[in-house]
Order: C-alpha cells, then sequence, then structure tokens
C-alpha cells in the first residue's frame, strides 16, 4: 500500500505540473495572438492553478509523505515483530543479545517490549539487572504471589506489569 501511495501521488504531482505548464502555454499563446485580454489571461491562471495545479500537486506531496510515513511505520512493526518472535522461539535472551542481533540500543529494546505489551503481544518477565528477557504464557504468571525469577513477594506497579521489589524483575501480564 505504501508504494502504490508513493506512484500515485507521483503521477498526480506531475500530472499537475503537466496540466499547468500546457494551461499557461495556451493562455500566454492566447494572450499573444490577441485573442484574449490580460484580465481572461490572469483570470484563467487563477483558475487554472486553484482548480486544477494546486490540488492535484498538493494531493500528489500529501500522497508521497503520507505513503514515507506509512513505510516508517511498518518498518518499526517489523522490528517490534522480530523482537516478539526472538523472545517467543528461544523462550528466554540476553537484552545484550536482542540489541546486537538487533542492531538497535537497549532503550529502543526496552521501548518496543512495552509497545507490544501494551498491545497484548507479549507475556513474560524481564531481569534488567542481569539483562534477561523471560517469554512466559500469561496462564503461568496470572495470580502468581512470587516472582520466577527470585522467589519474591510481587507488587503491582501498574497496568499489565508486576515488579518484584527484590530483584527488580519485571513481569508482563
Amino acid at each position: 500500500m505504501a508504494s502504490s501511495g508513493r506512484v500515485i501521488g507521483i503521477i498526480l504531482a506531475i500530472a499537475g505540473v503537466v496540466i499547468g505548464i500546457g494551461g499557461v502555454a495556451f493562455l500566454l499563446a492566447g494572450q499573444n495572438e490577441g485573442e484574449t485580454t490580460g484580465s481572461a489571461t490572469i483570470l484563467g491562471l487563477i483558475l487554472l492553478f486553484g482548480i486544477l495545479v494546486l490540488p492535484l500537486v498538493g494531493g500528489g506531496v500529501f500522497l508521497m509523505l503520507r505513503s514515507a510515513a506509512e513505510g516508517r511505520e511498518l518498518a518499526a512493526v517489523g522490528e517490534q515483530r522480530r523482537l516478539l518472535d526472538i523472545v517467543k522461539t528461544r523462550g528466554s535472551v540476553a537484552v545484550s543479545d536482542l540489541v546486537l542481533e538487533m542492531n538497535t540500543t537497549r532503550d529502543k529494546v526496552q521501548r518496543d517490549l512495552e509497545l507490544l505489551v501494551g498491545r497484548g503481544l507479549f507475556t513474560g518477565y524481564v531481569d534488567w539487572n542481569k539483562g534477561m528477557l523471560y517469554s512466559v504464557e500469561a496462564q503461568q504468571l496470572q495470580g502468581r504471589q512470587t516472582c520466577p525469577n527470585c522467589g519474591g513477594q510481587l507488587a503491582l506497579a501498574g497496568r499489565g506489569l508486576i515488579k518484584c521489589p527484590y530483584c527488580g524483575a519485571e513481569i508482563f501480564l
């Protein structure tokens, strides 16, 4: 979809420019031959650009920019999907390994993980001190009173997040 929007945007912008050049040439030729007055030529230019050229070029530019934004969003979703696949496939993975494998930063891994949790796509826990990320099915963590990492008593830290006050592990539900 993103590439088709870009192609349509380019076509619209080119069509607007071609129509504009053709319309200006037509109006100036009529002016030079004495078939139109100066005020008629100006009115024709205003109507040509106001009704045809500017909307076509503007719509084309909008579609090209929107297509680029959609492309960036799809790339971000692809990275989040890759993160999710790595963690779910391995069950546990070092955050440093994720950073190297995905060629990203620790903060980006953490943001992507939080987005996946917010969308309900990931359940598990992370021990930021050890730098380990664990994928655990939600039913194994639901109603759990102790930390799967250290066995300490758990404390609710926020919506969908339980934090162990002892080892710092964050359990995403």
